[in-house]
């Protein structure tokens, strides 16, 4: 019992650390590319709950005009239609 609580626990620990797995829609591609760049993606899911389809448009303009993010108009739709739908409150 000893030794499968420690194989556990272990696995658990080493399992994913540092990752974030973003829903698999359409869009999700442009987001993985053009947002991890710059930062880490759980900036997404750690905003989740908190941003609407406005505050994703605002957060994602700001990436652009204020942080220099190189992202063009068409990215721009595909992206803030991606994180609105799968992460909008």
């Amino acid at each position: 019992m000893p030794i499968l609580l420690l194989s556990f626990f272990a696995a658990t620990a080493t399992a994913g650390e540092g990752q974030v797995f973003l829903k698999d829609r359409p869009g999700k591609n442009q987001v993985v590319a053009q947002c991890a760049m710059c930062h880490s993606l759980d900036y997404i899911t750690a905003h989740a709950t908190i941003l609407d389809r406005a505050g994703w448009e605002k957060t994602v303009g700001k990436m652009i005009n204020s942080m220099g993010a190189p992202i063009d108009d068409a990215d721009k739709r595909v992206i803030i239609n991606y994180l609105a739908q799968n992460y909008g409150k």
